[in-house]
């Protein structure tokens, strides 16, 4: 009976954060049809900035699945380029016969159907350039391009991590809500954290623990994180996402 308690308690906790979230957001975007993809403002205007760009963006993700996740994409734009590229996966594409990973040119830092994105990653110039040509064999190689799984992964989030590992220098630090950041290929249980600044070991996403610089002490069970990052002297929340003095999101 105390494991069965345990057990209750452990998952009343678990749920706790999407819990609190569903109660506090807006869910007036429900039809996608209608849900504002408008630029939030974040990405410098590409035809008067020169400069090449690498963002990192994440939002909530749509309907329901916004309670406990958020999707992330990865933009760049090349020295001089008049336009940003925005690289993403999507589960509709797989489920109409067509590839995970998804690239449009475009405004870069749109709403996702009426979530505001946050910055979560940034190179810019020199830097930004090198990173560019790693992005672009990073998505060569992600080894889902033709699968989708919302929970645990390989999702939008899957696909991320796995380029942000490849490129550690733009030092993203996915957010808790990240599900499927932590889905690892293969027969991998060991990889670098997706910022690059630490390890961990993970269990087909259902199960593990991450430590790094950016990222704190995270564990992972049944995909919801919980953590502390003492760095940024904050919490990381499954449902919530990361709360401290100077970070939330």
């Amino acid at each position: 009976m105390k494991t069965v308690k345990w057990i209750v308690i452990a998952l009343i906790l678990m749920l706790a954060g999407p819990g609190v979230y569903a109660t506090t957001s807006d869910d007036r975007n429900s039809d996608w049809r209608t849900a504002s993809r408008d630029s939030v403002g974040i990405a410098p205007d590409a035809a008067t900035t020169k400069e090449a760009i690498v963002h990192v963006y994440g939002a909530r993700a749509f309907r329901w699945r916004g309670h406990f996740a958020v999707h992330t994409w990865i933009a760049t734009k090349e020295k001089n380029a008049p336009e940003y590229t925005v690289y993403e996966v999507v589960g509709w594409g797989v489920r109409h016969g067509g590839k995970a990973i998804r690239t449009r040119r475009g405004l870069p830092d749109r709403e996702w159907y009426g979530s505001r994105p946050d910055l979560l990653g940034e190179l810019r110039g020199p830097e930004a350039e090198a990173a560019i040509v790693k992005i672009q064999s990073a998505i060569k190689t992600y080894p889902y391009q033709d699968s989708y799984t919302t929970w645990p992964g390989p999702n939008s989030n899957t696909f991320v991590a796995h380029v942000l590992r490849q490129v550690p220098e733009i030092g993203a630090d996915l957010p808790p809500t990240a599900i499927g950041k932590d889905y690892l290929p293969g027969p991998d249980f060991f990889a670098t954290t997706p910022s690059g600044t630490g390890g961990q070991v993970s269990l087909f996403g259902l199960l593990g623990v991450a430590v790094g610089l950016e990222e704190g002490l995270e564990v992972n069970v049944l995909g919801l994180n919980f953590g502390v990052d003492p760095g940024e002297l904050a919490l990381r929340l499954p449902g919530i996402g990361i709360v401290g003095f100077n970070t939330q999101y």
